[in-house]
């Protein structure tokens, strides 16, 4: 080869070690190791060293995160807490250092309670590397050696065997009865059996047999191969680039509260220019008392108190729903619950048990019924209903001796209770069968086997019955065994002809049900035979029937969809598995209609649809199959586009970047990944559909919670403001301090608006619809019950000042009564609150919520030590006030609820 021949060719090797070989499943393994300059003896460590310098480790990169200052900054990002600041600013200009302080103190409490609350999704790129394996088994100078996992690089021939982790991306060029548990990346509940034939180079990430991907477990067999990937260049690295891209929603509520937000500080702005002008132009007032009176407008106006309301509420959802096996790891999630239009959920372990379970047995003359679900050995099989015994009915009795003896799975139980196998789940299927019909094995002995291989799809024993006789028993793919059957059991026992078309009939009818459909086979063996080969098994052998197996539907996830359907909550199952599979268990879960004909969209045709085309068709597709990570974002993004707000279920670390871009992303506890707790808003501590169902009901009571807690603060801000804007106007001095405003906020919202977050469900809150995501928190009927109670508690506010005023008080003992006033006008209007949609004169406004009176009883406290403590004198101005001061209040603040009650009555006949 010519020089220049030679660097042609070794800038080609030197590019696909960087970028990884194009499709080295579709290739022979020849062709890929050219490619990448190596040879079935692997690569020298000199060679590997550079190329480990050009590639760089085989890990995955970490993700820069912003530091825990930047973070805690970014809490001060709103545009209220912008009109606070600059009040405090303005404040400390004119040397009010007392008022300084306390605008400041609220400013940061806020920011403070928001950065420890707040979700570090970042961390979910933590949980993916620790899926990656810590060592590898490679060929090195022509010898096997271990060394470090992150040392691989592209080209290098390493091994796997059953129990180890993928260490890279591997083009197999070796497989020996090579199966992998791939279920954390494509959601499939059985091994996938590995090989080393090259495959379509359409195929998806399940479909890809000639390859191993990093982070996958070797659940059998052994098997070799070249590194074609490492690092941020694996399948699982770009499922973590995927999770870093996915640009993340923020809820329902957070909009909605950001739009009420900037509504405000432009009304507060609007107005304080309107006082300053009028107070300077019309009453000639001194700038400094006119700076003094606008900042107590702003300070009045703005609702500090609503940003810790909110966490508040939010986080008593979140004690509640952890009582109920949701653990909420972002706190909007918890509202955002209540909005969601359509649940996507994963198959496996989500809506499914991820345990096979033999469902039913078919022998040549009767069709048995199995009950039980999992693994668990309880349960028994039934013929017409009723229980089918081994000794009576012995065509079953000889089928499931085959599949307990041609089988090396073990169920056991653990010390919590639960059954685990170790093995193959469909061997562990046709174990637990053979538990639950009570077959005796004992006294057999295995003399031989033949391992299940991929190459032909059955595995054999050689086996001496407690009888003596000798026996082979096989155990396979149906097609297999037919091929190598020339008889079928009869009804006595004895061979008889087989019928091959009958026998294919029922292997389709069964797989119709969405049935993963083994076959057994037996045939005597002859005295002396102590050995075992794939020829013996060739023909003549007795078909005994087939066993239909499936990873069955969670009962409580019937009920559950059942109850989202009602809620007017679509459904959708979004699977790795096959198309037929995933139907039919669509149909017993119910989220398919009976009767409807369905068919699933599968990841090839939907890689084939535009973004359009998928748009169209996505809320009238139920079942989606065969799908990549891509493909759930994709149909989450397509679902969005039309207004759904969208939950993503998953437990598989191919679930997480979905999880990422939903509304709200929920993880299975228990069987989910870390990368997938970490990715989720929300994990399911029982693993249980149903106890979505549950959240969603809870989300929904919260939201209602906090509209309720909204249209009861804003009228506290509402009326102060109202009186500050009306004595400018009149040029009257300020009735109220912009520090007692500030007291007045921060104490109903911490303790009347609390007892709202306490308030039990409405009924029938799971029978009306979802809210539309443009649905404001403050609608228009509570507008009006905002406007009306501003008006009536700061009219009742001001006319206390200026009837203290008359009757001769100084400043700070009419304004203590005014803010005594405002203190008792919101303790009325709390008990209006607790019914928005419907009267509040009832007896039942006295009970139901005990936190109510916890609250009212706080708040008095409070406010007697506000009065008549000295020290909160000096802080906030104020001055003991007399009994006949509180007692006028009080008699006021019952007209306010009276008069409240005809408020809402107006608004409720303004609701469509």
């Amino acid at each position: 080869m010519t020089s220049t021949a030679h660097d042609h060719v070794r800038r080609g090797t030197d590019a696909a070690v960087q970028d990884g070989v194009d499709l080295p499943y579709a290739q022979e393994p020849d062709e890929v190791l050219a490619r990448l300059g190596t040879t079935r003896s692997g690569l020298d460590a000199g060679e590997a060293a550079a190329r480990l310098q050009a590639v760089g480790p085989n890990r995955l990169p970490t993700a820069p995160r912003p530091s825990a200052i930047r973070r805690f900054l970014s809490h001060f990002d709103d545009v209220l807490i912008y009109i606070l600041l600059a009040a405090a600013v303005l404040k400390a200009f004119l040397g009010d250092w007392v008022d300084f302080g306390v605008i400041l103190v609220v400013a940061l409490v806020n920011a403070l309670v928001g950065f420890l609350q707040e979700g570090q999704a970042e961390r979910a790129l933590d949980g993916i590397r620790t899926m990656l394996s810590l060592t590898a088994t490679v060929r090195r100078d022509g010898r096997w050696t271990e060394v470090d996992a992150e040392t691989l690089v592209p080209g290098d021939v390493v091994r796997v065997r059953s129990g180890d982790k993928v260490p890279a991306d591997v083009r197999l060029v070796r497989a020996t009865n090579l199966q992998v548990d791939e279920s954390a990346l494509t959601g499939e509940s059985v091994p996938a059996v590995k090989d080393v034939a090259p495959v379509g180079a359409d195929a998806g990430v399940g479909d890809r047999s000639s390859m191993l991907f990093s982070g996958t477990i070797v659940a059998a067999g052994t098997g070799g191969g070249v590194v074609t990937a490492t690092g941020a260049r694996t399948e699982i690295g770009r499922i973590q680039a995927l999770i870093a891209g996915v640009d993340h929603l923020d809820t329902p509520l957070t909009q909605q509260l950001g739009h009420l937000g900037t509504l405000l500080s432009r009304g507060i702005l609007g107005m304080a220019f309107v006082m300053l002008v009028v107070g300077r132009v019309v009453h000639d007032f001194a700038l400094p008392d006119l700076v003094s009176a606008a900042i107590g407008f702003a300070v009045a106006a703005v609702p500090e108190g609503l940003p810790a309301l909110v966490t508040i509420t939010l986080a008593l959802g979140v004690q509640q729903m952890a009582r109920q096996h949701a653990i909420t790891r972002k706190l909007p999630a918890v509202e955002a619950l209540g909005s969601v239009t359509t649940i996507c959920s994963d198959k496996t372990g989500t809506l499914t048990r991820n345990e096979m379970t033999a469902r039913t047995v078919v022998t040549a003359e009767r069709t048995y019924a199995v009950e039980g679900l999992g693994y668990e050995p309880t349960g028994s099989v039934t013929l017409d209903g009723s229980p089918a015994s081994l000794a009576e009915h012995t065509d079953l009795a000889a089928l499931v001796r085959a599949g307990a003896l041609c089988n090396d799975a073990r169920v056991t139980a653990g010390d919590d209770g639960r059954w685990t196998i170790v093995g193959q789940p469909t061997e562990a299927a046709l174990r637990t069968l053979a538990l639950k019909t009570g077959a005796d094995t004992g006294g057999t002995q295995r003399l031989a086997a033949v391992p299940f291989e991929s190459a032909h799809k059955l595995s054999a024993t050689l086996d001496r019955l407690a009888d003596g006789t000798l026996r082979l028993h096989v155990v396979g793919a149906p097609d297999r065994l037919l091929d190598r059957s020339t008889t079928q059991r009869g009804p006595d026992g004895a061979p008889v002809p087989l019928d091959r078309a009958h026998w294919e009939r029922t292997i389709d009818a069964l797989g119709a049900q969405g049935l993963r459909v083994l076959a057994a086979a037996e045939r005597p063996a002859a005295p002396g035979t102590s050995a075992l080969t794939l020829e013996d098994v060739e023909t003549g052998l007795t078909f005994l029937g087939v066993v239909g197996i499936v990873d069955p539907p969670r009962p409580e996830a019937v009920a559950a969809i059942a109850d989202c359907h009602r809620a007017g909550i679509a459904v959708k199952m979004i699977t790795g598995d096959h198309a037929g599979t995933a139907v039919a268990i669509a149909r017993e879960l119910g989220i398919v209609a009976p009767g409807h004909d369905v068919r699933a969209l599968t990841g090839p045709e939907l890689e084939a649809m535009s973004a359009e085309d998928l748009r169209r068709r996505v809320q009238d597709v139920d079942v989606y199959a065969r799908t990549s990570p891509e493909h759930k974002i994709r149909i989450v993004r397509a679902l969005q586009s039309h207004g759904e707000v969208v939950a993503m279920t998953g437990d598989g670390v191919n679930d997480a970047p979905a999880l990422t871009r939903a509304d709200i992303g929920i993880a299975m506890g228990i069987k989910g990944t870390e990368a997938t707790k970490e990715a989720a808003e929300i994990v399911l501590a029982d693993d249980n559909f149903a106890t979505i169902e549950r959240a969603v009901e809870e989300g929904r009571r919260i939201y209602d919670n906090i509209r309720k807690s909204v249209v009861f603060l804003l009228p506290t801000n509402g009326a102060q403001s109202l009186v500050i804007l009306v004595a400018v106007l009149l040029g009257l001095a300020l009735p109220l301090t912009p520090v007692q405003i500030l007291w007045v906020n921060l104490v109903t919202a911490v303790t009347l608006s609390l007892a709202l977050a306490y308030e039990p469900a409405e009924p029938g809150i799971m029978d009306r619809p979802p809210r539309s995501r443009k649905e404001a928190v403050l609608s228009r009927p509570s507008l009006v019950v905002v406007v009306w109670a501003s008006l009536l508690i700061g009219g009742a506010t001001l006319a206390i000042y200026l009837v203290e005023k008359e009757l001769g008080a100084d400043d700070a003992v009419a304004r203590t009564a005014a803010v005594a006033m405002l203190v008792l006008g919101q303790m009325a209007f709390l008990f209006s609150c607790r019914f928005l949609n419907g009267s509040s004169l009832t007896w039942r406004v006295l009970t139901g919520n005990r936190v109510v009176w916890i609250a009212v009883g706080s708040l008095l406290v409070l406010q007697l030590v506000f009065t008549y403590a000295p020290f909160m004198q000096a802080w906030f101005g104020s001055a003991a006030i007399a009994p006949r001061d509180w007692g006028l209040a009080l008699l006021v603040a019952v007209g306010v609820f009276l008069l409240c009650e005809v408020g809402k009555v107006v608004a409720r006949r303004m609701r469509p």
